[in-house]
C-alpha cells in the first residue's frame, strides 16, 4: 500500500509591493514635493513615507504565517519612532516592540494595548520593570541579575503578572555586519545558551511565571538560515524546559526581527514568506499550534516606504571629481555616512520641477552639509549631470534614517510627510514638523548654568550661577 506523501502548506499569496509600484510612488512623491514647494532655504531637506507601501508590507507579513497559528506581529519602535506612523500600525492590528522608556511612552501614545507591547531593553531599571508589571506590558529579561531584580519586584506586585520571558543568545556567530549581529559569543544581549543552558532550564523550573523565550540574532547582514537555526535552538530549549518541569511552561516563542533589506533595488527581497519558510524548515514545531509566535520586525516593514529628498545647493569640481553639495548628510543618514560599505544607498536625480534627470552622466561625490570631510552619502557614483537646485531622492530610507535624527552641527530635524491613498484619492499629510533654528537653540541647554545643590538635586531647581 503506498505511503501518503506529507501534506504541504498551501502556497502563500505574494502581497509584497511590486518594484514598479515602489518606483512609481517615489516619482509621485518627488513631483508632489516639488509642486508644493516643500524644499526651501529654510527647509532644504525632508522625508516622505508612503503608507500604501507600509500597508502592503504589513499584509505580506501577516500572509506569511498560517491562520491556525496565533501570532503577535509587532513593529519595532526604534526603526520609526513617530507616533502617527506607529498609530497607523496599531490600526492595522500590529503590536509594538520597544527598547526604552521613551519608546514605551510612544507606543502607549499611539494607542497600543499594553499586552500587545513587548519591552526588550537590556538595561531596565527598577522603575522600568515596576512600570511594565503595573501596566501589564510583556517583557523579556536580558540577564540573570535582571531576573533577580524581577523576582523581588514580583514578590511586591499584587496584580496579574504579564507575559515574561528570557532573552536567549544562541552564541552562533556574527553575520556580515558585526554591529548588527547579536548572537556572537560575547554579545551584550541575552543569556548565552552555550554558557548557561542548565541554569536557564532551572530558572524556568523555579519560576512558573516565566512563560516565553526570546531570540534575536541580528537583522541586516544575517542570513535567513542563520536566524532560523537559532530559532530552532530555542524551540529545542523549550522542549528541555518542558521535560524538566513535566508540563508545557513556555507558551510563546519570540523570534525577534532579523530580516535584511535589499538596498540595491526596489525589489522587496528576501520576503517575509522567505523568512517564515526558513523558520518552518528549521523548526517545524514552531508552527504546530503549540506556541504563540511573536515577531519584532522594524526596518523590513518601513525601509521601502521611505524617501529622503534634499535640494542640491552647489556643484563644484575637486580635482578629477565633481561634488554635489546637498542637504542630505549625516544628520539624516548617519549609518550610511559612517559605514557606507554596510549601508550603501541609491541616489536619484530630479529637476527642480520633480522630473527625472536623463541624458549625459558624470561621476559624483554626493556630499551633505555637515562640517567634516566624511559627510558623503555616495562616493564616485555615476549620475545624470546635476545642476544646482535639483532634487536628490534617496530611496529605502523609511527606517533608521531621518526618523533617527543625529544632531551634529546643530542641524535641525527635517519635516516628515506621509503619502497615502484614501478612498481612491492620494492624500499628503504632515507626520512631524521640521525643527526650527529657535527650537535648536531652546534644546541646547540653559543660558544660565544651574548649580545643583543638595537641597535642589531632586528638582534641579537651585541657585543661578553667574557664568560670566
Amino acid at each position: 500500500m503506498p505511503v501518503d506523501a506529507p501534506s504541504r502548506p498551501a502556497p502563500v499569496l505574494d502581497h509584497r509591493p511590486s518594484t514598479e509600484s515602489v518606483a512609481s510612488r517615489r516619482e509621485q512623491v518627488v513631483r508632489e514635493v516639488a509642486r508644493r514647494g516643500l524644499l526651501t532655504d529654510t527647509e532644504p531637506v525632508c522625508a516622505v513615507l508612503d503608507l500604501d507601501t507600509i500597508d502592503e508590507l504589513a499584509s505580506s507579513l501577516r500572509a506569511a504565517y498560517p491562520a491556525e497559528v496565533t501570532v503577535l506581529h509587532t513593529i519595532a519602535a526604534k526603526a520609526i519612532p513617530l507616533v502617527g506612523v506607529l498609530k497607523h500600525f496599531q490600526k492595522m492590528g500590529l503590536g509594538c516592540e520597544v527598547a526604552s522608556p521613551g519608546e514605551l511612552e510612544l507606543a502607549l501614545a499611539a494607542g497600543f494595548e499594553p499586552d500587545r507591547v513587548i519591552y526588550d531593553s537590556p538595561a531596565k531599571s527598577n522603575q522600568d520593570i515596576a512600570q511594565a508589571l503595573a501596566l501589564g506590558v510583556r517583557f523579556n529579561i536580558d540577564n540573570f541579575a535582571e531576573l533577580a531584580r524581577v523576582d523581588r519586584l514580583i514578590a511586591e506586585h499584587r496584580g496579574e503578572i504579564p507575559s515574561i520571558g528570557l532573552r536567549i543568545n544562541p552564541q552562533s556567530g556574527a553575520g556580515s555586519i558585526e554591529a548588527m549581529s547579536t548572537a556572537t559569543t560575547t554579545s551584550k544581549f541575552g543569556i548565552g545558551l552555550a554558557d548557561y543552558r542548565e541554569e536557564i532550564v532551572r530558572a524556568f523550573a523555579e519560576r512558573p511565571w516565566l512563560r516565553q523565550l526570546h531570540v534575536h540574532s541580528g537583522s541586516q547582514g544575517v542570513a535567513l538560515e542563520h536566524t532560523a537555526t537559532d530559532v530552532a535552538r530555542v524551540v529545542d530549549l523549550a522542549d528541555a524546559i518542558e521535560a524538566a518541569t513535566g508540563a508545557q511552561q513556555v507558551d510563546t516563542i519570540d523570534v525577534g526581527g532579523g530580516l535584511s533589506v535589499n538596498f540595491a533595488s526596489d525589489e522587496t527581497t528576501p520576503s517575509f514568506s522567505d523568512h517564515a519558510d526558513a523558520l518552518r524548515q528549521a523548526a517545524p514545531d514552531l508552527f504546530s499550534g503549540k506556541y504563540e509566535i511573536a515577531t519584532e520586525f522594524g526596518r523590513s516593514l518601513t525601509a521601502k516606504a521611505g524617501t529622503l529628498l534634499g535640494r542640491v545647493e552647489y556643484v563644484k569640481q575637486a580635482g578629477p571629481r565633481s561634488v554635489a553639495v546637498t542637504h542630505i548628510g549625516v544628520h539624516v543618514a548617519a549609518r550610511s555616512v559612517f559605514m557606507p560599505q554596510s549601508w550603501p544607498l541609491r541616489v536619484e536625480v530630479f529637476t527642480p520641477e520633480g522630473t527625472r534627470r536623463e541624458g549625459p552622466s558624470e561621476v559624483y561625490d554626493v556630499a551633505g552639509p555637515a562640517c567634516f570631510a566624511g559627510d558623503l552619502i555616495a562616493t564616485a557614483r555615476t549620475l545624470p549631470v546635476i545642476q544646482p537646485g535639483d532634487i536628490i531622492a534617496v530611496p529605502d530610507t523609511g527606517g533608521y534614517y531621518v526618523t533617527n535624527h543625529f544632531a551634529y552641527n546643530s542641524l535641525p530635524r527635517p519635516a516628515i510627510y506621509a503619502r497615502a491613498t484614501v478612498d481612491g484619492r492620494r492624500s499628503f499629510s504632515l507626520v512631524r514638523r521640521a525643527q526650527t533654528i529657535a527650537d535648536v537653540v531652546a534644546e541646547s541647554g540653559e543660558v544660565d548654568l544651574v548649580e545643583i545643590t543638595s537641597e535642589s538635586t531632586d528638582t534641579l531647581d537651585g541657585r543661578i550661577t553667574d557664568a560670566r
